[in-house]
């Protein structure tokens, strides 16, 4: 992921969306596809390039969970909170996990090296209880499991 963008860098890269065309969403992912999140910079940009308010941009951007406001660490555990992942021991693995990473939910290392996410069920219930390293389905997680996992991401976030 590309550091805080500069003003111009946003510029270009909102300078075909438009509000009335519904553009707002598309924007903001693209936005956060190419810099990992959406800055309070971008924010305002896009809000001049749409004609609307950097407040309407932010409602949008804290309202779903996927945007980010901060650059993302290097690793990332994502927890799932469905019925079928807490029905199968999923608060166990939680718990597990945020003693290991010593983060809470929604947390992130000082360094930026991993982080801890609270994440929605996205339909991959046969592997519960299951976890999403950096994007992937990690499924059928015990507690010894979740902490091994945990220790890996620490290692190689430090790395």
């Amino acid at each position: 992921m590309a550091a805080e963008p500069t003003t111009r860098e946003l510029r270009a890269l909102v300078a075909g969306y438009e509000f009335d065309r519904g553009h707002l969403l598309p924007a903001l992912i693209a936005i956060q596809e190419r810099y990992g999140y959406v800055s309070r910079r971008a924010m305002e940009a896009l809000a001049r390039q749409l004609g609307t308010t950097p407040a309407l941009v932010y409602g949008a951007v804290s309202f779903y969970a996927d945007f980010r406001t901060e650059p993302p660490p290097r690793r990332e555990i994502v927890w799932c909170s469905g019925p079928a992942c807490r029905l199968r021991g999923g608060d166990r693995i939680r718990e597990a996990l945020q003693h290991t990473l010593g983060l809470p939910l929604d947390g992130q290392s000082a360094d930026g090296a991993c982080g801890f996410r609270l994440g929605q069920c996205n339909g991959t219930c046969s592997e519960a209880p299951q976890v999403w390293l950096d994007g992937e389905v990690v499924g059928g997680l015990t507690v010894a499991a979740a902490v091994a996992l945990a220790r890996e991401v620490m290692e190689d976030g430090a790395s």
